[in-house]
């Protein structure tokens, strides 16, 4: 699977993945907030994604992740989704694998992913503890729809 800078012309298949998962992040689609957020994130080369078939960009995307680096050498992780069509493939694991070469070590990278209480969000947690993230015990306020979220930490040597 090959991630690629986001492009603005992949905006408009990120926001059909972004409604896709709705139901475990809450509203994004109608958010100005967060479709702000996404193309600040794309227009500055922080938004990464997986096309299908390794498209052009504009075609169906199999998952998309946004980071932050401005307070490097402590990133963040502030979104990453895959499409149904995208899961148990390596989606997600092709983009945190990508992201994770990005960062420069010594570092830390910090990410509020699903609490185990949410079972939807079970698959991602297991990614983050999968390449090394630890949950944390620093309390997070509950997603959007109403689920718990907790945060994880990966220390890059």
């Amino acid at each position: 699977m090959k991630v690629v800078k986001a492009t603005k012309e992949d905006i408009k298949q990120w926001l059909v993945l972004a409604a896709e998962v709705e139901e475990l992040f809450g509203p994004m689609v109608d958010d100005p907030l967060f479709v702000q957020t996404l193309e600040r994130n794309v227009r500055e080369g922080r938004a990464f994604c997986i096309r299908e078939n390794g498209g052009l960009p504009g075609e169906q995307l199999l998952g998309g992740i946004l980071i932050s680096t401005k307070n490097a050498p402590s990133y963040k992780i502030g979104w990453l989704a895959v499409s149904e069509q995208g899961r148990n493939k390596g989606a997600g694991s092709a983009l945190m694998k990508h992201v994770l070469e990005i960062f420069q070590s010594p570092a830390e990278v910090l990410v509020v992913t699903f609490g185990e209480d949410v079972e939807g969000g079970l698959p991602a947690r297991r990614l983050y503890e999968k390449f090394g993230f630890m949950p944390q015990e620093e309390p997070v306020s509950n997603g959007p729809e109403g689920g718990s979220r907790q945060l994880f930490k990966l220390i890059m040597e």
